[in-house]
C-alpha cells in the first residue's frame, strides 16, 4: 500500500492499524451481540451491525469475511462468557461438587430472570439453522459438549450412582429453564421451581454415597 506524505512512521502506522482494528472487532462484536442475542440471527443483516458499530462496511469485511463468519465470532464470545459464568458458579463451593450442581442451576436461574433475558443464543440458534453442517450449529455442538461433559465430571465427583444419567437429566433441566424463561416469563414459578427439581435429582443419585460418607 502506498503511503502519502501525511502518513506518521511505518512503525506507527502498523501500531494504528492493528489497534483500529481491534477497536472495530470489538465494536462489530458488541453489536452483533446486542442484535443477534435479541433478535435472532436471520433478521438482522450486516447493514443493522455496522449501523449500529457505527463503523462502515468496509470495516466490517476486513474483520470477518462474511456474516456467516462474524455470527460463529459471535458465538465463540458467548460460549466464553458461558463458561467464565458456570466455572464461577462452581468455584464457590471448592471441594463440594454436589453444591456446585446446584449452585450452577440456581445461577441460571437468577440469570434467566433478567427482564432483558433473551434465553440460550445456543438454543435460539439451533432453532433458526436446520442444517447441522452449518458452521452455527457446529458452535452449538460445541458449547453443549462442553457443558455435558463438565456435569459428567462433577456428577462423578459428586459420588452419583450413574453420573452420565444424572448429567443428562440436570441438562434437560437447564434447557427447561431457558424456555420457561421465554414462555412463563422472568420469575415465575416454573422457573423458580429449577432448583428445588435440582436438588431432588442429586438428592436421590448421590444418597448411597451419602449414606456411605455417614456410616
Amino acid at each position: 500500500m502506498t503511503r502519502s506524505l501525511s502518513d506518521p512512521p511505518r512503525n506507527h502506522a502498523r501500531r494504528s492499524v492493528r489497534t483500529d482494528g481491534a477497536t472495530a472487532q470489538e465494536q462489530l462484536l458488541d453489536a452483533a451481540q446486542a442484535l443477534f442475542y435479541r433478535d435472532g440471527i436471520r433478521a438482522i443483516g450486516v447493514d443493522a451491525v455496522v449501523e449500529r458499530a457505527g463503523v462502515n462496511k468496509m470495516s466490517l469485511y476486513r474483520q470477518f469475511a462474511s456474516k456467516d463468519e462474524l455470527v460463529v465470532a459471535y458465538l465463540e464470545r458467548m460460549d466464553d462468557r458461558f463458561r467464565q459464568r458456570f466455572e464461577a458458579s462452581v468455584a464457590k463451593h471448592p471441594g463440594e461438587p454436589a453444591k456446585q450442581l446446584l449452585q450452577a442451576l440456581e445461577d441460571l436461574v437468577k440469570r434467566a430472570s433478567s427482564p432483558d433475558y433473551r434465553g440460550c443464543p445456543f438454543v435460539n440458534i439451533a432453532c433458526e439453522f436446520g442444517d447441522p453442517a452449518h458452521p452455527a450449529r457446529q458452535s452449538v455442538e460445541r458449547n453443549k459438549s462442553y457443558l455435558m461433559t463438565r456435569l459428567v465430571e462433577i456428577s462423578a465427583s459428586a459420588g452419583a450412582d450413574n453420573p452420565v444419567e444424572l448429567a443428562e437429566s440436570l441438562a434437560l433441566l437447564v434447557d427447561g429453564i431457558y424456555a420457561t424463561s421465554q414462555t412463563y416469563g422472568p420469575g415465575s414459578g416454573p422457573l423458580l421451581a429449577a432448583p428445588r427439581i435440582a436438588r431432588t435429582l442429586i438428592g436421590a443419585a448421590c444418597s448411597a454415597h451419602r449414606k456411605q460418607e455417614g456410616s
